[in-house]
């Protein structure tokens, strides 16, 4: 960075330190984003040192809240968090939420307002960023993709307003969204390249998965692998092998220790070990549960 953009952020953090509030709302931000608009109403950073009573937004409104230094309490959805230096939460439409900072030690904080198209309903074929952010009604966590940065960045912009500054105000929320996205999906990857999968690959995938993968396999890792939630993973399974994802596990692992019984290769401490129970015991106590008999049984029986 050279000397002179060096200057400038000092002179823009100073100045934000020592202001209570600056705000941005009548700067008729509107951009266009996956196909879709998205309206820039408040832009605000704020030394709080008054309460923020409890809140919502209305529909297709998101705010993104930075806190840069201090502390307080967050209230959403009747869950208190207490926020320090770091933390970043989104609030969706409808969420209700309030602050209390620390009177000894008052909390900063960035907030954009965004405003987006109505949904249509329409399924995009890909998980894009835009359309993540937008399922994401609630978000509460710590920022590890330089959203500081950003917001320091965007507020510099709007106050010097050099040449193209609207082209690079649309940029840094662009890039403000997508590390809001980052942050809380915490997935490798381009959404857009993985995309969404069709029902036949969804369930191609599910069998897959318990048929190879039964000893080690997670419900998180499997949601990741549908691209949904493990909320909407355990409805799967539900909806579609009336189960839930322990029991499907569980079923895949018992045929698979059948299976091995079958054979003379493995004694069934070692069965037990490949199908990664923690002890013989533990894989004995959930196969007499599930078979009715216990292992050594089983075996005699098959003979």
């Amino acid at each position: 960075m050279c000397y002179y953009n060096r200057m400038k952020n000092t002179r823009e953090n100073d100045a934000l330190n020592s202001s209570e509030k600056i705000a941005y709302q009548d700067r008729n931000i509107v951009f266009m984003m996956e196909g879709e608009s998205v309206f820039v109403g408040n832009i605000v950073y704020e030394r709080f040192k008054r309460s923020i009573p409890m809140h919502a937004h209305s529909d297709n409104s998101y705010e993104v809240h930075y806190i840069s230094s201090g502390h307080g309490r967050v209230t959403v959805s009747g869950t208190e968090y207490d926020t320090g230096p770091g933390t970043l939460y989104i609030t969706g439409p409808h969420i209700r939420h309030s602050m209390i900072p620390d009177p000894n030690d008052p909390l900063s904080e960035y907030c954009v307002y965004l405003k987006l198209s109505a949904d249509t309903g329409k399924e995009k074929k890909a998980l894009s960023p835009l359309k993540i952010f937008r399922m994401t009604d609630f978000w509460y966590g710590k920022d590890r993709y330089g959203i500081h940065a950003l917001m320091k960045s965007l507020f510099l912009e709007l106050k010097e307003l050099n040449i193209g500054y609207r082209a690079v105000v649309e940029s840094l929320i662009k890039q403000i969204i997508i590390s809001c996205v980052r942050d809380y999906s915490d997935k490798k990857g381009d959404p857009d390249i993985r995309g969404l999968k069709s029902n036949d690959d969804q369930f191609l995938t599910i069998e897959e998965a318990f048929l190879y993968e039964y000893a080690t396999l997670t419900l998180t890792s499997l949601a990741d692998r549908l691209s949904l939630s493990t909320r909407q993973t355990q409805r799967l399974l539900m909806e579609h092998y009336g189960m839930n994802f322990q029991s499907k596990k569980t079923e895949a692992k018992m045929s698979a220790a059948a299976i091995m019984l079958k054979t003379k290769e493995n004694t069934i401490t070692q069965i037990a070990d490949e199908l990664g129970y923690s002890s013989v015991e533990h894989f004995s106590s959930a196969f007499r549960k599930y078979y009715d008999m216990n292992a050594s049984r089983y075996r005699e029986d098959m003979k």
